[in-house]
């Protein structure tokens, strides 16, 4: 990586670790309450164990932006994004249809993919809005869907907003890099990211993985 490469990938180091903090601070502010039950204590510490692996996963791939091929459920990380996201207050919702095939990927960077776009639509769904987040397998593929009944993307912008740094509104916070990682991941696993939008009716982000991967998994750089 080249010295020019360096604010970039500041940026990204710094986009990365901002969901996985809030996510500690969320849950360190509920497991505050003395009337919590045992389980929901336990199920706490869960997340924020998860959290405190991907902030360690993130800095230290942080030169090499590197993914590890592992066997994953992907049910398991909508369920862990949507307490997440709901710890924090946010009005979410998913469904996980049953028999999806566990697929190769890495957890961590899926994970931080699916953590950009549930925020993207939080950001996006406006004041009362629900987001909803899905998974199901499709032939050789396995399906990730975030949806948002906000105002929707402009057919014109519909493929600038994956691009780094591209803020439609900027008045919005953000850096404009949550979209082009969550893409650039997906087609590490040598899948896709696709949005889906009508002006006015709201968006759905889909990142679709296949199911098999080469017999021979190793690690990949995505950026």
């Amino acid at each position: 990586m080249s010295s020019a490469d360096d604010p970039q990938r500041l940026a990204v180091l710094v986009h990365e670790v901002r969901s996985p903090v809030a996510a500690l601070a969320a849950i360190a502010e509920t497991f505050g309450d003395e009337d919590l039950e045992g389980r929901v204590r336990f199920e706490l510490s869960r997340l924020a164990i998860a959290a405190c692996l991907g902030i360690q996963r993130v800095v230290i791939d942080a030169a090499i932006a590197s993914v590890r091929f592992e066997p994953v459920d992907v049910g398991t990380l909508v369920h862990e994004a949507v307490a997440t996201a709901s710890l924090a207050g946010a009005s979410i919702d998913s469904e996980v249809t049953p028999h999806i095939p566990r697929i190769a990927a890495d957890s961590v960077r899926l994970r931080q993919a699916l953590d950009n776009l549930v925020t993207n639509a939080l950001r996006h769904a406006g004041l009362d809005g629900d987001v909803f987040v899905s998974a199901r397998s499709s032939e050789a593929l396995v399906l990730l869907s975030v949806s948002d009944a906000g105002a929707g993307v402009p057919i014109a912008d519909q493929e600038r907003i994956f691009e780094a740094g591209v803020r439609l509104d900027a008045d919005e916070p953000g850096s404009g890099l949550g979209l082009a990682i969550a893409r650039a991941i997906a087609e590490a696993h040598g899948g896709t990211l696709t949005l889906r939008s009508v002006p006015g009716e709201g968006a759905t982000f889909t990142i679709a993985l296949p199911v098999s991967q080469p017999a021979t998994l190793a690690s990949t750089r995505y950026c």
